[in-house]
């Protein structure tokens, strides 16, 4: 292994601070993408398509839980898939270990759900062992062809105007690594944060950072 040097404190702090010039770059950056992603153009979800969940069948729109943002990753747990039927993929599987608790997202009006084509059965079998509380559906349909995630995980974005839902993102491949944290989620969404600093279009929704923050044994942080 061929290491770094070996330096004094006074040499490791200047190395740290060239450094950080640089990772500041990278966060603007950052938040100027997201800044463009919530300008992308939305496109209608016209097709009805149809779930299975713990709770029976579901449509897309029972998924936002009555929210107004969803996000959608397509996991693969199913026949033909490796891991089955103890696990599912063992990708997907390192994604939904990585996924923060769900009450942060839901504090901003947003559902969060994994779906793939396994029987209800097997899924909820999976996700008790793995000690998963992911809401995890079974796909009836095309709703992976049509969203991309046919042949390959991935994680979509979607938002609901009363009963209207529309398209708004959609990442893969190693676009889903940054996935799993509170932030990473909301970045991809339409809405953003939903905080004052963020560049967004006039009327988003926005309120100062800290505020809607919690402890997710709060009570009705679940909400």
């Amino acid at each position: 292994m061929n290491t770094p040097p070996i330096v004094t404190p006074q040499e490791w702090e200047q190395a740290r601070q060239e450094l950080l010039v640089k990772e500041k770059e990278l966060t603007r950056a950052r938040d100027a993408l997201a800044a463009q992603r919530r300008r992308m153009p939305w496109t209608a979800v016209e097709k009805p398509y149809e779930f299975v969940g713990p709770d029976g069948r579901a449509s897309l729109l029972d998924l936002f839980e009555g929210r107004r943002q969803l996000i959608v990753y397509r996991a693969f747990f199913e026949p033909g898939v490796n891991g089955w039927p103890d696990h599912a993929c063992i990708g997907c599987s390192l994604m939904a270990d990585q996924v923060a608790h769900l009450a942060h997202l839901h504090a901003r009006d947003t559902s969060l759900i994994f779906a793939s084509r396994a029987p209800q059965a097997d899924v909820q079998r999976m996700t008790a062992r793995m000690g998963w509380e992911i809401p995890w559906y079974t796909i009836t349909d095309g709703f992976d062809a049509d969203f991309g995630v046919g042949e390959w995980h991935g994680t979509n974005a979607f938002l609901r105007d009363g009963d209207r839902i529309y398209r708004t993102y959609f990442v893969n491949d190693r676009g889903d690594e940054g996935m799993g944290t509170t932030w990473g989620y909301l970045d991809i969404t339409a809405l953003g944060r939903q905080e004052e600093w963020e560049d967004s279009p006039e009327g988003y929704p926005q309120t100062p950072p800290y505020r809607w923050w919690r402890y997710h044994d709060a009570e009705g942080a679940r909400g």
